[in-house]
């Protein structure tokens, strides 16, 4: 994956609570391939990536969420509040 949708996999991994670090492989090239990681220190981590991924899908089929439909009916829209005439 590449550093935008590394920043989705980090947010959406948050947003269920599956623990994981993603960063890029090679720490001094951000625009290369990421991964996810089990903690942020190059020297120690070891990639966790499959496990990651293979939690997040679980967790979005046992959460009933369809592909597409996440975010929908969250948080505001946009539209007009006419408010009524005391006439």
């Amino acid at each position: 994956m590449n550093a935008n949708q590394a920043r989705e996999v980090a947010a959406v991994l948050r947003e269920f609570g599956i623990p994981g670090t993603v960063a890029p492989v090679d720490p001094d090239n951000a625009a290369g391939r990421w991964k996810v990681y089990d903690t942020a220190d190059p020297a120690t981590r070891t990639d966790i990536t499959a496990d990651a991924l293979a939690a997040l899908a679980a967790a979005v089929r046992a959460s009933g969420i369809h592909p597409g439909e996440r975010g929908k009916g969250q948080g505001p829209t946009r539209g007009f509040i006419v408010p009524p005439t005391d006439d």
